[in-house]
């Protein structure tokens, strides 16, 4: 399994994105404590999960999709539970 980091901007107002959101809580193992930022647990590829997520987006919109599987990572602010699933999920050392 990989773990993705996937950012958007939702440039269009009047769009829905509850099937881009439903599309994000699929993936099963997800994270999602930054408005527009999530981590999603995949056996997909990056282009499988970009092209997966953008049939949801609008042209007008941003996506970014990023392997962090295995990636150092620190942070700082976030509430206990968020905390929480990065310090099992990501810090596997």
């Amino acid at each position: 399994m990989a773990m993705m980091l996937v950012s958007y901007d939702a440039n269009t107002p009047g769009h829905s994105y509850d099937h881009l959101l439903d599309a994000l809580e699929g993936f099963g193992a997800y994270w999602h404590c930054l408005d527009s930022t999530w981590l999603v647990e995949t056996r997909m590829s990056l282009t499988q999960v970009r092209d997966a997520l953008w049939l949801h987006m609008h042209p007008d919109d941003e996506l970014l999709v990023i392997e962090v599987t295995g990636a150092p990572a620190s942070w700082v602010g976030f509430s206990r539970e968020c905390g929480d699933w990065l310090r099992e999920n990501l810090d596997r050392s």
